[in-house]
């Protein structure tokens, strides 16, 4: 390591000397005082890493002088303090990294050496499914489903666990990563005892989008990709280029009435509509003062929906505060403290602003009652407004569904009719809102003053409470309200993402056979962070986020089609209407419920929190070592990803004559690609599983099945929303086949490419790949045989994942689509001009008949160290010679 700067020095603080890399050091050579939070944490990443290799002199210097404006052209190499890791995507991360030492000892290599060297933590917290509700023992049988469901999948993480070094493993029913990383794993700064004690701020990547939830303690974490997330274990550091920061100022106090998620869905609409997508946000301004951390939480959380990379606040008093409360040692609150004002990363009232790229400004007393939908979190609506956009959308299921179809059914079983723009999923979920008191709280207080004016949720709506973590639970037996809220049918039916990821179990009978009936085109009110078409459940065309009191408030009203700030959500024991304004909790009685919240809620429910339930304790682990794989299993199988791989890397392979696999519209998200749901029997991957034994009752989900894939590539681009404009008019993963003109389904089609030699290219508009960081999206389209994508813009983490994959990420000329350019998507395509470095290349078009065409596309693989991956054909490859070498 160098030190050109000189930067070591010494902090003593609980009577202990820890080396730090003072960022004053730099002073002489650069104004460093008024960047940005996190560019000054970068740079103390940047001192501390430096190695004249990875990290230049120049590197510091370039961050350093960082002005308002610049262009991002200098490449950094950024190493994280850790990994953080949620099983949908942490299954296929540890798969990765066993099929990694097999590779190594087949190159002759050491497989020890595939080992993390950045502490890794995994939280279970994906796998739990909402098969019962509205019941008592609804915990426990979910729980018991979800281990029986995923036995195999957690005997993996155990073997994980053992047989490498720094990963530990949070079991089920636990609560959801982001919750317990920012109440329990964020260490906020960090301390490494090797070669002396030093410290430096927490910094992490996460396999996981919603990883910048941690933003709110000002910790810098952001969502990356599987793949990206192992090559950081192993050692190997994030290039990124100089980002952007913009500044979002925020002034004055939210009003009575409107909460967290009101904000955070003003926010996420604002932030979208400038755009930020590869830029970093930070909050600043006097409204921080009265913003408490869990809504600053809120807030960072939902970061990928705003399209920023992270979302950053300050570390503060209220950051000292929550630590405390929190149950974190007091040594290590005091070393916050002492480090972050050292190191000028205490945001003091009344200090100079930092200088920001752009500057917004948000007044929060004109934040209004909102949700967001129907299919994406950033169309936000006010609540005054959201009848007529649900009947808009209601009109246009209608118009779709044809004439001679009413659009309701009678239940007879149930003794009700059920409608378009019913009610039939309300559902308490998501990391997003379960963290923060405020909502939370408030929603109980809710469901409390219901319960009293004799109103009833509707017996179509399936409820459900699932919390982030259990000091939630803690706080809500402690206040009285999780009874109130249990009596509503909200009942506690696991700790995890549930219904936001899409486990939100099978509808009731009667209510899934009248919707297929009656082609309805039914809602789901959810209080999580995205609402992409297909994600919630197959049979549920409008879903819309909102907070936990307006998730209880539409399951008592049953439908979307209403005015909750004028219409009765129903009538009390007497008759009497009862408005939404009549049993909304106010701000003192929230805050009244929220003073049971204790310090030892926390310490009681984190004392061992790696240690699992009877559940957990009983599952056998397998050996330590090299994995032994079971060709039989439906769960766990070795990737072909490393198959027949050489020390040397291969090159650029060309990509002539090629077919497009998919033409797609704007706004097309890993969730379209590589979807997290329910797999349908008919389809490629339930076809495969019925032929390997597995009835269709224990298919699980697409999130559950990542460790095989033989599943996920056949459930590639099968999202029943998916809308192929190569077969007009359908829904689902078809496509065309051509020449022939044959429509098959996706998997079919690309296997059937693969064996005439033909390589693939997909065609897509703008926002390609928002949503989830899942690398599947990228490892699914890879194994399908696609080379290339053309896109008219990409989200962050997708293109990152498609690079990382081997896969070249192109973008039409500005101003450009597959529309303008006259693209049918029945051409042969060829890709001329692609060297190392190339900042764009040629696509030839040649239609089966006529002239051909010829446009300029320009290639988005962003860096240096990125092109090295894509010569490697990955990132894994790449680390892997690296290593093998």
């Amino acid at each position: 390591m160098l030190d050109s700067f000189q930067a070591r020095a010494t902090l003593s603080v609980n009577g202990r000397d820890h080396t730090l890399h003072r960022l004053a050091a730099l002073a002489p050579h650069a104004a460093v005082e008024r960047l940005p939070y996190a560019l000054k944490i970068l740079l103390e990443n940047l001192l501390r890493c430096e190695d004249g290799v990875d990290v230049r002199a120049d590197d510091i210097l370039a961050l350093a002088r960082w002005q308002p404006g610049a262009v991002a052209e200098r490449e950094i190499a950024f190493t994280p303090a850790r990994v953080l890791m949620q099983d949908f995507t942490g299954v296929p991360a540890v798969v990765d990294l066993a099929a990694m030492r097999e590779a190594m000892a087949a190159l002759g290599g050491d497989p020890a050496r595939i080992n993390p060297l950045a502490p890794a933590e995994l939280v279970i917290d994906h796998s739990v499914m909402v098969d019962h509700f509205a019941a008592a023992d609804a915990l426990e049988r979910n729980a018991e489903l979800e281990f029986a469901r995923n036995r195999e999948r957690y005997a993996f993480l155990r073997w994980g666990q053992q047989a490498f070094d720094r990963f530990r493993v949070v079991p089920p029913r636990t609560g959801i990563c982001h919750q317990v990383n920012l109440e329990y794993l964020a260490r906020v700064v960090f301390t490494d005892a090797r070669d002396g004690l030093h410290v430096y701020p927490d910094t992490l990547v996460g396999t996981d989008s919603h990883t910048t939830m941690i933003n709110a303690l000002g910790v810098l974490g952001w969502g990356v990709g599987g793949i990206e997330a192992e090559a950081a274990m192993l050692g190997q550091p994030i290039t990124m280029l100089i980002p952007e920061v913009v500044g979002m100022r925020l002034r004055g106090r939210l009003r009575e009435g409107v909460t967290a998620t009101d904000l955070v869905l003003t926010v996420t609409q604002r932030l979208r509509a400038h755009g930020v997508v590869g830029k970093f946000v930070e909050f600043f301004g006097p409204g921080l003062a009265g913003l408490p951390l869990a809504d600053r939480a809120t807030i960072a959380n939902m970061a990928p929906e705003y399209g920023a990379t992270c979302g950053l606040f300050p570390i503060d008093a209220e950051t000292l505060a929550y630590l405390r409360l929190s149950g974190r040692d007091a040594a290590q609150v005091a070393l916050v403290e002492a480090y972050a004002r050292a190191q000028g990363l205490f945001a003091e009232p009344g200090a100079p602003e930092p200088l920001y790229s752009q500057v917004l400004d948000l007044d929060l007393d004109a934040v209004e009652p909102s949700l967001a939908g129907p299919r994406r979190p950033q169309d936000r609506i006010a609540l005054a407004a959201a009848r007529p956009a649900v009947e808009q959308a209601l009109a246009q299921a209608a118009a779709a569904r044809g004439a001679g179809q009413p659009g309701r059914v009678e239940v007879a079983d149930g003794g009700y009719t059920l409608a378009d723009g019913a009610v039939v999923i309300a559902a308490i979920t998501s990391c997003t809102n379960t963290s923060n008191p405020g909502v939370i709280l408030g929603a109980g207080l809710l469901a409390q003053k219901a319960l009293a004016r004799g109103l009833r949720v509707r017996p179509w709506v399936k409820t459900s409470l699932a919390p982030g973590s259990q000091v939630v639970t803690a706080y809500l037996e402690a206040s009285g309200l999780l009874a109130a809220l249990e009596g509503l049918g909200f009942a506690l039916v696991g700790y995890g993402c549930t219904t936001c990821i899409g486990n939100s179990g099978p509808l009731p009978g009667p209510v899934s056979a009248a919707i297929r009936q009656g082609d309805l085109a039914v809602g789901a009110v959810l209080s999580g962070n995205r609402n992409f078409e297909g994600r919630i459940h197959p049979e549920v065309k409008l879903n819309f986020l909102a907070s936990p009191p307006l998730v209880v408030a539409y399951a008592l009203a049953g439908t979307l089609a209403i005015d909750l700030t004028r219409e009765p959500l129903g009538l009390d024991g007497d008759g009497r209407p009862v408005l939404l304004k009549d049993i909304w909790p106010s701000a003192e009685e929230i805050a009244r419920a929220g003073s049971v919240i204790s310090q030892a809620m926390f310490r009681e429910r984190y004392a061992d929190v790696f240690a699992g339930d009877a559940h957990w304790r009983a599952i056998a682990t397998p050996a330590a070592g090299r994995y032994a794989w079971d060709a039989q299993s439906t769960y766990i199988r070795h990737p072909p990803y490393f198959e027949g791989m050489t020390r040397e890397p291969p090159g650029f392979a060309p990509i002539a004559d090629a077919r497009v696999l998919l033409r797609l519209g704007d706004s097309i998200t890993t969730d379209h690609i590589s979807p997290a749901g329910s797999i349908k029997r008919d389809g490629p991957a339930g076809r495969y599983l019925v032929a390997h034994g597995v009835a269709p009752a224990d298919f699980n989900s697409y999130g559950a099945r990542r460790g095989n894939h033989e599943v996920m590539v056949r459930g590639t681009f099968a999202n029943v929303r998916l809308r192929n404009e190569l077969v007009p008019g359908t829904e689902g993963g078809v496509t065309r086949h051509q020449p022939s003109g044959e429509t098959l389904s996706v998997y079919d089609a690309a296997m059937r490419y693969a064996a005439e030699g033909v390589p693939l290219v997909v065609l897509a508009g703008k926002e390609y790949g928002t949503g989830s960081s899942r690398d599947w999206a990228a490892k699914g389209t890879r194994l399908l045989g696609v080379r290339a994508v053309i896109a008219e813009s990409y989200e962050r983490i997708h293109r990152s994942n498609l690079v990382g994959m081997g896969v070249l990420p192109l973008e039409f000329p500005a101003g450009a689509s597959r529309d303008t350019l006259g693209l049918s998507g029945s051409e042969r395509y060829a890709i001329e001009g692609l060297v190392p470095g190339a900042r764009s290349v040629t696509v030839v078009v040649r239609p089966d008949a006529g002239q051909e065409r010829r446009f300029p596309a320009r290639v988005r693989i962003d860096t240096p160290k990125e092109w090295a991956y894509f010569e490697h054909g990955g990132i894994l490859p790449y680390v892997l010679r690296q290593l093998a070498g």
